[in-house]
């Protein structure tokens, strides 16, 4: 419930190499009308260009996506710090920027930003990602996954490949969108970064019973919590007595609750749950 991550915290023992994946075309008219991407190579993919598209983004990117990339639920900006769901290449991202995505959120670019910008901006989105398998850790996954589903006692309110709880988000796919420090972060210090889905609200119904649980759905009108038997309770907002946000996690810190190796152990496998990709 805690996995609302922060980052540099404490540094694992990790090699973690960016990686530009280069395989989309430009047609070298900064200036030129809009065009769509082909798969033949990005020209801009130098540590210049990748600056240069972190500064678009931050102007322009961030609004919805955050400054970390990492996306909004609330909204529907998707994390674009893992794996992709609409584009499998820095063509299809390139495209989406600059064509947008229907019946979405998701707007394209204005008609006279240069392609050059939006290629830029792919690299950058590039930049943020990197190859799992250049990880080094010092934890042994296997042992992490007798920890998640024992004496931690994680899967009692977390979810892996349907199994487990549903009092905290699902980890079935955490490994694809958080890196080993992020996942470390939020074992010792959950409270750092909660995402508003997993506050508390505690609500006096009309009734004059005080109910609590994990914060639904809440807008101007009404309000939705799921309590500690899973049970989902509504309330209109102008008949509910009186109600409290809680921002903090439910999830207990294992600062102080598990070995420095032991925390290693539960970092790999989480960061070993990931979509498994077949040829």
């Amino acid at each position: 419930m805690g996995f609302g991550f922060t980052r540099g915290r404490r540094r694992l023992p990790v090699s973690l190499l960016a990686v530009l994946a280069c395989s989309v075309a430009v047609d070298g008219f900064i200036n030129g009308p809009v065009s769509y991407a082909e798969d033949a190579g990005n020209l801009y993919n130098t540590p210049f260009d990748i600056r240069s598209g972190e500064r678009y983004f931050e102007r322009q990117c961030s609004r919805c996506h955050g400054f970390d990339a990492k996306g909004n639920d609330e909204t529907g900006a998707p994390d674009l710090t893992g794996r992709l769901n609409r584009a499998s290449s820095d063509a299809g991202i390139f495209n989406i920027i600059r064509e947008g995505i229907p019946g979405t959120a998701m707007l394209p670019v204005a008609a006279d930003v240069p392609d050059a910008t939006v290629w830029q901006l792919v690299s950058y989105i590039g930049s943020l990602r990197y190859d799992p398998s250049s990880v080094d850790l010092a934890g042994d996954a296997d042992a992490g996954r007798e920890l998640f589903n024992g004496r931690g006692e994680c899967s009692s309110c977390h979810m892996v490949n349907g199994r487990g709880g549903r009092m905290g988000p699902d980890l079935s796919r955490i490994g694809e969108n958080q890196r080993p420090e992020d996942l470390l972060d939020a074992l010792v210090d959950p409270n750092a970064d909660v995402d508003p889905r997993w506050w508390t609200l505690r609500v006096t119904g009309p009734d004059g019973e005080t109910r609590e649980g994990f914060r639904m759905n809440e807008d101007s009108f009404s309000l939705r919590i799921m309590d500690a038997d899973e049970e989902l309770w509504s309330f209109p907002k102008n008949r509910i007595q009186s109600y409290d946000r809680i921002e903090e996690s439910t999830m207990p810190s294992y600062d102080q609750r598990l070995s420095e190796d032991e925390l290693d152990d539960l970092v790999a496998y989480l960061f070993s749950l990931r979509r498994e990709i077949t040829e």
